[in-house]
């Protein structure tokens, strides 16, 4: 069994079939999704369809990612606000106009049932962005930090290599788990287009939701494969790539 770690694929259906085909999936392996399947490309309604069929015939996780939040509070209540309209809600909106209120109904269950993170049998963390209590993502104070922190991925990122984990300099949130895999920040802010790794911190966001690629880690041998650059899967789109690059908003 091989289980992959998939990054942010911000509507980018095109993409994940095309990552999927690449993977040549055995009906024992395992798919663990990362957040963000909304806002950016043209079919984010139609991701979840996807991934809905998908788990029906592969055993998958789901993690909620902040722009998760977002399009389940639209379906829900009819929540929007310009910064989610402008960094990929528009899109969103759009692909919903020929569903039902079923349709949308089974959307919104899907998104509700979605888990805020998962430890696995290995004591590996997958979460979308991040977490800040010292004690862990289960004694999170503020939920929305699953959604939207940056803190975890910026200590390991930028740590010292030279410092070991029995250091007392070493972060002490990252001792709590073997490995962590996340998304929400894209590498190719970095100038790099594949997973990242810091510390024992995986980002598997190969910024899809731009002008990368959708990538899956395997998180046992840490091969990596990937799709095309999404925005040329649709030609005719600019995804996000008119949001600023660095915003918070991402």
């Amino acid at each position: 069994m091989r289980t992959f770690a998939i990054g942010d694929i911000h509507g980018g259906l095109r993409a994940l079939q095309q990552l999927l085909e690449k993977l040549k999936l055995a009906s024992n392996d395992k798919l663990i999704f990362l957040g963000d399947y909304v806002d950016g490309w043209s079919e984010s309604a139609q991701v979840l369809d996807f991934l809905i069929e998908l788990e029906q015939r592969y055993t998958c996780i789901f993690i909620k990612g902040n722009h998760d939040v977002y399009c389940e509070n639209w379906l829900k209540k009819g929540i929007t606000n310009d910064i989610w309209l402008f960094h990929g809600g528009e899109m969103t909106i759009q692909s919903y106009k020929r569903y039902t209120k079923e349709g949308k109904r089974k959307h919104i269950q899907f998104l509700e049932r979605m888990k805020l993170f998962h430890v696995d049998g290995e004591n590996r963390l997958f979460i979308h962005a991040g977490f800040t209590s010292m004690h862990g993502p289960a004694q999170e104070f503020h939920e929305s930090n699953y959604n939207w922190d940056r803190t975890l991925w910026e200590v390991a990122v930028t740590m010292d290599r030279r410092i070991k984990k029995d250091s007392v300099l070493y972060p002490k949130r990252l001792l709590l788990f073997n490995e962590i895999f996340i998304g929400h920040t894209p590498t190719t802010r970095y100038n790099i287009n594949t997973p990242m790794q810091g510390c024992n911190v995986w980002n598997v966001d190969t910024g899809a939701a731009f002008k990368g690629r959708l990538s899956a880690l395997n998180i046992t041998t840490k091969e990596y494969t990937q799709s095309e650059e999404v925005h040329i899967l649709y030609p005719t789109e600019k995804g996000r790539n008119n949001a600023p690059y660095l915003k918070i908003e991402e």
